[in-house]
C-alpha cells in the first residue's frame, strides 16, 4: 500500500515539474515548487513510515523550512518590497 501511495506522490510531482516548466506566470512556478516541496515532504513520510530510517523526518523538516522561507522571499519580491522591510 505504501508503494502505491509513494508512485502516486511521484507522479503528482512530475504534474508539478510539468507546471514549473509551461506555467504562464511567475506566481503559478512559485505554487507549483510550493506544492512539489509539500509532496517531496510526504514522500519522505511515507519512507519512514516503511523503511524506519528517521533522518528523512529531519530531511523534511529542513526543506519544508526552506519552502517556506523561499515563499515569503518571493512574495515580497512580487509585491515590490525589499527584503529587509
Amino acid at each position: 500500500m505504501l508503494d502505491i501511495l509513494i508512485y502516486i506522490l511521484m507522479g503528482l510531482g512530475f504534474l508539478c515539474f510539468i507546471r514549473v516548466v509551461i506555467g504562464p506566470t511567475m506566481v503559478d512556478r512559485m505554487v507549483a515548487i510550493d506544492i512539489f516541496g509539500i509532496l517531496v515532504v510526504g514522500i519522505c513520510a511515507l519512507l519512514v513510515l516503511k523503511s524506519g530510517r528517521t533522518f528523512l523526518i529531519d530531511v523534511a523538516i529542513a526543506w519544508i523550512m526552506l519552502s517556506f522561507i523561499g515563499t515569503i522571499t518571493l512574495a515580497k519580491y512580487l509585491t515590490g518590497k525589499k527584503l529587509d522591510e
